[in-house]
C-alpha cells in the first residue's frame, strides 16, 4: 500500500448485463451520443465492447450475459448532465424509455432514471 492507504489509482469501466450486444450498442451509440471504444472478441463467441460519452474517462461495458442470467437491472450508473430538463426531452424524442425529471428542493440537482435497450436503469444528473 502506498501513503494514501491503496494502489488502486482511478475508476476504469463499469458494466451492464447485455442480451444482446448489437441492440445495446445502437442504443449507446445512436440514442446516447455515446462513442464505441473497444469492441473486440471475449471469449468463445462473444465480445467486449465499451462505450463512453465523447472525451469521458470511465467506460460502459456492455457485458455479455450468460443466459439465464439477469438483464434490466438498476445499475447505479450517474451520468452526469450540464441540463437534465433539456437531456431528458432529447432522450423522451429519440425514444428512450424516460421517467419524469425529479426536482427535490435547495441543495440536490434535478435528476430521472431512463432504461437502455436491455431494460437496465440508469440516472441521468445535473451537474
Amino acid at each position: 500500500m502506498n501513503e494514501t492507504g491503496t494502489r488502486i489509482s482511478r475508476i476504469g469501466t463499469v458494466g451492464v448485463p447485455t442480451a444482446d450486444q448489437d441492440r445495446a450498442l445502437a442504443f449507446y451509440e445512436s440514442t446516447l451520443g455515446f462513442e464505441k471504444r473497444r469492441d473486440m472478441p471475449f471469449g468463445p463467441g462473444n465480445r467486449w465492447i465499451e462505450v463512453a460519452p465523447p472525451g469521458a474517462e470511465v467506460t460502459i461495458a456492455l457485458q455479455p450475459t450468460p443466459p439465464g442470467h439477469p438483464v434490466g437491472v438498476d445499475s447505479g450508473i450517474r451520468l452526469f448532465t450540464s441540463d437534465a430538463e433539456a437531456t431528458h426531452a432529447e432522450l423522451e424524442a429519440a425514444g428512450a424509455d424516460v421517467d419524469q425529471v425529479l426536482h427535490f428542493g435547495p441543495g440536490v440537482p434535478p435528476m430521472f432514471t431512463f432504461r437502455d435497450s436491455e431494460g437496465n436503469t440508469l440516472y441521468i444528473v445535473q451537474a
